[in-house]
């Protein structure tokens, strides 16, 4: 896979998978603007390889994603690659979970997907095309318990890509969507420490892994690349699993 002159920007790219992310398309020649809301060493990982640029910017607001896809046209004169990876993970069933907390998932999961979108197509369409992956989950095919907001946003990213990849099949614009299970991250770490018995709660998390591990960000990386690249051209509106075997156990 060559991203030699391509222009790449990641969302919620200062951890986890949008960190891998970002830097492996960086070592695959790619310059890459790392999206976050605070500082991260990511941009300082991606420079070792490429050129990279932090752009900070909350993506569930209109004026911000706006802001985070012209700044990477300013700076790189381009985009050619979008990956929608923002998200966060809140726990709860409809019946504990408050108002506000479905709110904000969906805001940033779902509606930040759709406004970062918004204006990297207008621009992949003056270039004459591009292509946009999106991180949903594994959670969209197969739900789990406790996790009501997020697996009907990532519900809706899983949807929602598949209406983006024919919209914009004329104009050569290919969407596919990545769908990965329980992966190791900062993200992670922090919802395990959050448990009263944090180290039995990592046991339970992994017993209910049918490959008995986490995923790697930078397994979920690799696909995500895969889902980019030119010798993936024929690939459109295409959901790729890569969750341990999670959604066929």
């Amino acid at each position: 896979m060559d991203f030699n002159g391509k222009v790449v920007l990641v969302t919620g790219a200062g951890a986890g998978i949008g960190k891998a992310a970002a830097i492996l398309f960086a070592q695959n020649g790619a310059k890459v603007a790392v999206n976050d809301l605070s500082d991260t060493d990511a941009v300082a990982e991606v420079n070792k390889y490429s050129e990279g640029i932090l752009v900070k910017g909350d993506v569930s607001k209109s004026e911000d994603a706006r802001f985070i896809v012209e700044e990477t046209v300013r700076k790189f004169g381009a985009l050619d690659i979008l990956v929608n990876n923002a998200g966060i993970v809140l726990p709860g069933r409809i019946d504990n979970t408050e108002e506000d907390q479905w709110d904000r998932t969906m805001q940033i999961n779902l509606k930040g997907v759709y406004l970062v979108s918004k204006y990297a197509v207008l621009q992949m369409k003056k270039q004459g095309g591009g292509v946009i992956v999106n991180t949903a989950s594994s959670v969209a095919i197969k739900g789990v318990k406790d996790r009501a907001a997020y697996t009907a946003s990532k519900g809706g990213v899983l949807s929602l890509s598949r209406a983006m990849a024919a919209d914009y099949l004329q104009d050569k614009i290919r969407v596919n969507c990545i769908c990965p299970g329980t992966t190791l991250s900062p993200s992670l770490e922090k919802r395990l420490a959050a448990f009263k018995d944090s180290e039995k709660a990592r046991e339970e998390f992994i017993a209910r892994q049918p490959m008995k591990r986490f995923g790697k960000p930078e397994e979920i990386a690799y696909a995500i690349l895969f889902a980019a690249c030119n010798e993936a051209d024929f690939m459109n509106g295409s959901i790729i699993s890569i969750d341990g075997g999670m959604t066929c156990c």
